[in-house]
Order: C-alpha cells, then sequence, then structure tokens
C-alpha cells in the first residue's frame, strides 16, 4: 500500500475541470493480482492466466466482497454493508439489495477508490503531474495498452510507475471504483466526494489491454453495470488514513 497525502487538485479533462479535496488515504501498489485474489477468495476467475498478472473476469460486486473478506483476514473493520450485513457473498451481483450497500469510509478496512481519488493518485497527488498517462506523456513508459501488449495482460509492475510509485494506472486493466457512474462531474468545489447516491453503471478507469491510448488517460471515465466482467477489467484496493480523514 502506497499513502497518498491529501490535497486539492482540478479533476477531468479537455471537458471540464472540477475542483475537488482530498484527505489522504492508501492505495495498493499494483491491481490485485491473480495469487492475491486467490489467497483470499479461494478461487481465480481470470482468462488470462498469471499469478503475477492481474486478476479478471471479476465483476463489481466480488470487489467489494474480496474487500470485506480481505479486511477480516487481517482483524480490521470492513468497509462494506448492506443493513447489518458485511458477508455479501451469499447476495447474487443482479440482486436489487445492491442497490443499498453503503460504505464505511471512517473504517480502517479495504475497500475500492473513489473515482476521484484513483484520478488524483493517477496524477501523483500533490505531485501534480502534468502528464496524460498516469507517469509519463509517453504512453509505452507506462502502460500495456493495444498497440503494445500481444492482445493480453501482462505481469503488474514491469511498465514504469508514477511519481508515487503507482503501478498500470494506465493500461492493462481497467479498474473499478466505488462510485456510480454519471456523465457531468459536478462543478463546484467537492471535498471527498463519493460519487451519486444511486446508480445502474459502477466507474470504471485506467484503460486496458486493448484500448486505444485516450482510453488509457488519467481522466477517461467510463462505466459498467456491477455484474459485468471482463478479461480487461480487474481493480485495486483503497484505505482510509484516518487521522487526516478526521483533521
Amino acid at each position: 500500500m502506497i499513502n497518498i497525502a491529501g490535497g486539492e487538485f482540478l479533476m477531468g479533462g479537455a471537458g471540464g475541470n472540477y475542483p475537488v479535496k482530498l484527505s489522504g488515504f492508501s492505495l495498493s501498489e499494483t491491481p490485485v493480482t491473480q495469487k492475491q485474489y486467490k489467497y483470499v477468495m479461494n478461487e481465480n476467475p481470470s482468462k488470462l492466466l498469471g499469478d503475477d498478472k492481474p486478476v479478471e473476469m471479476v465483476n463489481w460486486c466480488e470487489a467489494v466482497i474480496f474487500c470485506n473478506i480481505l479486511s477480516t483476514m487481517q482483524n480490521l473493520t470492513p468497509c462494506y454493508n448492506i443493513g447489518s450485513i458485511t458477508d455479501l457473498r451469499t447476495l447474487a451481483p443482479a440482486s436489487p439489495v445492491w442497490k443499498r450497500i453503503t460504505c464505511n469510509f471512517l473504517a480502517n478496512g479495504y475497500r475500492l477508490p473513489t473515482e476521484a481519488e484513483w484520478e488524483y493518485a493517477a496524477r501523483g497527488g500533490k505531485n501534480c503531474d502534468v502528464y496524460q498517462f498516469a507517469g509519463s506523456s509517453n504512453i509505452n513508459d507506462v502502460a500495456w495498452y493495444g498497440e503494445n501488449s500481444d492482445i493480453s495482460s501482462h505481469v503488474v509492475g514491469t511498465k514504469n510507475p508514477n511519481s508515487l510509485g503507482l503501478y498500470d494506472m494506465s493500461g492493462n486493466v481497467t479498474e473499478w471504483c466505488w462510485d456510480y457512474f454519471e456523465n457531468e462531474l459536478p462543478s463546484k468545489l467537492q471535498t471527498n466526494p463519493h460519487g451519486p447516491q444511486i446508480g445502474n453503471l459502477h466507474v470504471k478507469r485506467g484503460g486496458c489491454w486493448l484500448d486505444d491510448p485516450p482510453m488509457c488517460s488519467v481522466y477517461f471515465r467510463s462505466g459498467s453495470v456491477p455484474a459485468g466482467k471482463s478479461s480487461s477489467l480487474g481493480f485495486r484496493v483503497c484505505q482510509t488514513i484516518l487521522m487526516e480523514q478526521q483533521n
């Protein structure tokens, strides 16, 4: 996990810049690997097999379940609950009950990053990197994407990191975020935004091994249904830095 100091930044690309203020958080150095996922979940759903490749074929609900189970394994407080339930394994991904899920951002367990946290981290946090991609304006330095991937994901951490030491924020696999997707971000200053209260799609970020360069930029946005799966879609985990969140 990489600790990322809080700060303010302008979120978004050419279509608009939206001021956001964030408290500190930690983000995993790489996407969750197949070996890590199997250790926690006792299975590997991936199509493009390799212990140190990013796990994929994981829907949003399964990523949330992974976070809660990993938290419990490490005696941390799970972030996600539906009512009083934190063991969400029995819920089908298409169940309407998932609409009731909440995230306790003051818990010390693992969670998905918010969309704002993801973009802030990809941009280098307080470093305010000016690059189009996470760590460089030359996509080949930092990303596996459609023109160099040989139509496959790759072992994590084999391209250069960004200035925070985060790998694969651009390319390799697109990554789930917590937020519901909305077409337009709020234009006024947002502090620790968590996205809309309700929606049908969840945000995914970063682009993947089959995408064109624009889709691997630090600001490109898209969404998928929570039950959606793809061999190009994975996730990484986040934790709130509680002292910063409370100050």
